[in-house]
């Protein structure tokens, strides 16, 4: 393997588990880029006083900080970087004040929390990264209260294309897929959404 796909190869893994400073540098690039992800999923919030709130893969917080802005709840966050988890309490630090702040470290896989806890649950970009995709979804939709949704987005496999940064440990999907993998996790319905035509969307799984 070539110095340059080594490079590709560590910058990707970073994406799945931010650490050190590199890390912190491609959480504030993905700040950037995933806007019109975070302005999407936000537009979704309208929660009541006491509402439960969680982000699989919260990173420096970023989308937390933009929800409790419009909706002041109890923010709850699972991530596998322990380096992210102090990023992301400094970014939400009125929360964190108020007592409303709950970051954990850990596997969306086997999320730490009773079921029928959550009014939502967010993923911004980190399903390509889990290791068993129905069984994330599966305890997601454990974790939620009836009725409620889960808010996945994601790029989509054409805009990904054939980049070096996505050849290992990284599962694209296509819309129709994530569908019928919603289905098997037992989701009620699957309403997928453009966020921007031909690169993002929102996969809206519903209990």
């Amino acid at each position: 393997m070539g110095s340059f796909s080594k490079f590709t190869e560590y910058i990707g893994s970073q994406f799945g588990n931010p650490r050190g400073l590199i890390g912190k540098i491609c959480c504030i690039g993905m700040n950037i880029i995933n806007k019109p992800m975070y302005k999407n999923t936000v537009a979704q919030t309208n929660f009541d006083k006491g509402d439960k709130i969680l982000d699989i893969g919260y990173g420096n917080g970023f989308l937390l900080h933009e929800i409790y802005k419009k909706n002041p709840v109890d923010l709850y966050g699972i991530d596998i970087s322990e380096d992210m988890r102090n990023a992301a309490a400094k970014r939400n630090s009125r929360a964190k004040k108020n007592g409303q702040l709950f970051l954990e470290i850990g596997d969306c896989c086997d999320l730490p929390y009773e079921d029928d806890t959550f009014s939502a649950v967010s993923s911004i970009n980190t399903i390509y990264f889990w290791s068993d995709t129905v069984k994330g979804l599966s305890e997601i939709r454990r974790v939620l209260k009836k009725g409620k949704s889960f808010y996945n987005l994601i790029y989509t496999k054409e805009w990904f294309g054939d980049s070096s940064f996505t050849e290992k440990g990284f599962r694209k999907f296509e819309p129709d897929e994530l569908v019928d993998l919603g289905k098997k996790a037992g989701f009620e319905k699957a309403e997928v959404r453009d966020v921007v035509k031909g690169k993002s969307l929102m996969v809206i799984f519903t209990k």
